[in-house]
C-alpha cells in the first residue's frame, strides 16, 4: 500500500516538472527561431550560461542577500514571540498595539524602504529592518490566533487545577500554538528574501538587488534573470527548512 502511496506521489511530481520543462524548451526555441536579442529577451541557456561565467560576483551578492534576510527573519520570529505573549499575558496592551500593527501592514513596503535608507544609510542595518517588518505580521498574527483559537474544554480543565496563567501558557497555549505558528513560518519564509533584494534594489552596495539593478542598467537580462532564479531558489530553500524544523518539533503529531 505504501508502494502505491509513493508511486502516485512521484507521478504527480512529474507532471509539473515536465510541465516546466516544456516551457523552457518552447522559450528556448521561440528565441532561436526567431533570433530575439538577448537584450530584448535571453534564451534559458544564456541564463545557464550566467551562472558559470559570473560565479564569483552571484556568489557574494548572495551571500549579502542570504545574511541579511537570515538576520531580519530572526529578529522577526523572536519579536512576533515577544509580542504575542505579551498580548496573551497583558489585554490591555494587545487592545492597543493590535489594532495599530493591523493598520501598519497596508503602508506599502515600497514607501518605507527609501525612508529606511535615509535614515539608516546604504549598509545592512536598513535591509534587516525592512526584511523583519515584511516577516513580522504573519507570524505574529498566526501565532496569537493559535493561542486565542484553544478548545475552551483544555482551558476550563487547567482552570479546574488550579493552574497559573504561566504554567497555563508553557503546558497548554504554546504546543497548541505551535501548529499555527509554523503557518505563520512558512508564510514569512517566502517574504525574507525577496524582501531584502527589494531593500537592495532602492539602495545598496551589495546584494542580489543591487546586482539587478546594475544588470538592468546594462541591458544584461541574462545576469537578471539568473539572479531571479537565485531569489526564488533561497526562497523555497526558506520554507523547505520551516517544514523540516517543524516535521522535527511536532513529531509527535505526525
Amino acid at each position: 500500500m505504501k508502494s502505491l502511496k509513493t508511486i502516485d506521489k512521484v507521478k504527480d511530481s512529474l507532471y509539473p516538472i515536465i510541465t516546466f520543462l516544456s516551457i523552457l524548451l518552447l522559450w528556448e526555441l521561440v528565441v532561436q527561431v526567431n533570433n530575439i536579442p538577448q537584450y530584448i529577451l535571453p534564451a534559458p541557456s544564456d541564463i545557464i550560461k550566467v551562472f558559470g561565467k559570473d560565479y564569483l560576483n552571484l556568489y557574494t551578492n548572495t551571500l549579502t542577500t542570504l545574511n541579511e534576510a537570515l538576520l531580519g527573519f530572526m529578529i522577526a520570529i523572536i519579536l512576533s514571540l515577544v509580542m504575542g505573549i505579551l498580548m496573551d499575558f497583558i489585554p490591555i496592551f494587545k487592545k492597543c498595539v493590535y489594532p495599530i500593527m493591523v493598520v501598519s501592514q497596508t503602508i506599502p513596503t515600497i514607501a518605507i524602504a527609501p525612508l529606511l535608507i535615509i535614515w539608516f544609510g546604504f549598509d545592512i542595518l536598513p535591509k534587516v529592518i525592512m526584511v523583519t517588518m515584511t516577516c513580522f505580521f504573519p507570524i505574529l498574527i498566526s501565532f496569537v490566533d493559535g493561542i486565542e483559537n484553544l478548545d475552551k474544554d483544555y482551558l476550563n480543565l487547567f482552570k479546574t487545577m488550579n493552574s497559573s496563567k504561566l504554567s497555563t501558557f508553557i503546558h497548554l497555549k504554546f504546543p497548541m500554538a505551535m501548529e499555527k505558528l509554523f503557518s505563520g513560518l512558512k508564510i514569512s519564509a517566502t517574504y525574507a528574501v525577496v524582501a531584502a533584494t527589494v531593500a537592495e534594489w532602492l539602495g545598496g552596495t551589495n546584494g542580489l538587488g543591487v546586482y539587478m539593478v546594475r544588470a538592468k542598467s546594462a541591458y544584461a537580462l541574462d545576469k537578471v534573470f539568473a539572479s531571479t532564479i537565485l531569489v526564488v531558489i533561497f526562497s523555497l530553500l526558506f520554507v523547505l527548512l520551516v517544514q523540516l524544523i517543524k516535521k522535527i518539533v511536532l513529531r509527535h503529531n505526525n
